[in-house]
């Protein structure tokens, strides 16, 4: 069962607009480092949007093999460890089945643990049971399992559809809940079905989502701020809640910047104040002005201290 913190990687693009594949492989060992419990591609953080099938194959061929190089880098260390699951989860962010599928099935023969779908949305709303064609569609053509990312409000599925959904359809295997919408994450999670997960995506409000219930977090404040989510995570877990409420309040300050427009270069920031070469967004999006940087770094001299 997919659990804990999986922080929807940012893609590093170069001045050309190319994939940053070193860029990338630092990301992901940055992520590695922090402890997290998973990995999300080519998600909304991700620019998911912008990318071809080729791209979504190549991104997360790199991310299979730094996972793979980070487990054995372990377990030569450590012979009690051996390569466990770390699940990889490929986004996809289409506007019609068939170009979802050419995305889906440019990864299907990698070691991916799900697919994280978005509806289609581009300004024409499909009704509830166009959407529901199109999840299963996705799910039985490929075989891999499906989340459905649940955030574009103009084609957004109400907890009790996503309950039928996930009630009826077997390789429909949970929901990332986002747009802001604690109300639906506790309805999912006091109604969700046998072996079905939930994954939040609200960021500001991680420490209660966690508390009813949530399997984990997809959510760009993990991508942000890695280490201290998985503190988060752990202190929930364990029961520490003077703990987790420090982590909830400095995630907090951190998300109150991070919440605006050009969100993927504001997340990309602040790895790059971290010592990661996040890159730039695709254009049209441009990267954070020094001005804008400068607020950044001050947030996170605060956000991260410990």
């Amino acid at each position: 069962m997919l659990s804990g913190i999986i922080p929807p990687v940012v893609t590093p693009f170069d001045e050309n607009d190319e994939v940053d594949e070193n860029g990338l492989r630092a990301v992901v060992k940055f992520m590695l480092e922090a402890g997290v419990h998973g990995l999300a591609v080519c998600g909304s953080t991700g620019e998911g949007h912008t990318l071809s099938p080729d791209e979504t194959r190549r991104i997360t061929e790199i991310a299979v093999e730094e996972v793979n190089s980070h487990i054995s880098l372990i377990s030569l260390h450590a012979s009690r460890l051996t390569h466990h699951e770390f699940p990889i989860i490929v986004g996809i962010i289409a506007n019609s089945t068939r170009q979802a599928l050419q995305h889906a099935q440019a990864v299907r023969d990698l070691p991916v643990a799900a697919l994280m779908v978005t509806p289609p949305h581009y300004l024409f709303t499909p009704s509830e049971a166009e959407m529901f064609a199109y999840f299963r569609s996705i799910a039985e053509e490929t075989g891999l399992p499906v989340l459905v990312y649940n955030v574009v409000p103009w084609a957004y599925l109400s907890a009790d559809a996503l309950v039928r959904l996930m009630a009826e359809t077997p390789n429909v295997i949970g929901v990332k809940q986002s747009a802001g919408d604690l109300h639906a994450l506790a309805w999912l999670l006091a109604n969700l079905p046998e072996g079905k997960v939930v994954l939040t995506a609200v960021d500001d409000l991680l420490y209660p989502s966690f508390l009813l219930g949530a399997h984990g977090a997809i959510a760009g404040i993990c991508t942000a701020a890695p280490k201290l989510s998985v503190q988060l995570w752990d202190a929930v877990k364990a029961g520490d809640h003077e703990k987790a409420a420090d982590c909830h309040r400095r995630l907090l300050r951190l998300w109150q910047f991070l919440h605006a427009p050009n969100f993927p270069a504001r997340v990309k920031a602040a790895l790059m104040l971290q010592g990661v070469p996040a890159g730039r967004p695709r254009r049209p999006l441009q990267p954070l002005s020094e001005d804008e940087v400068k607020q950044l770094k001050s947030v996170l001299e605060v956000t991260l201290s410990v």
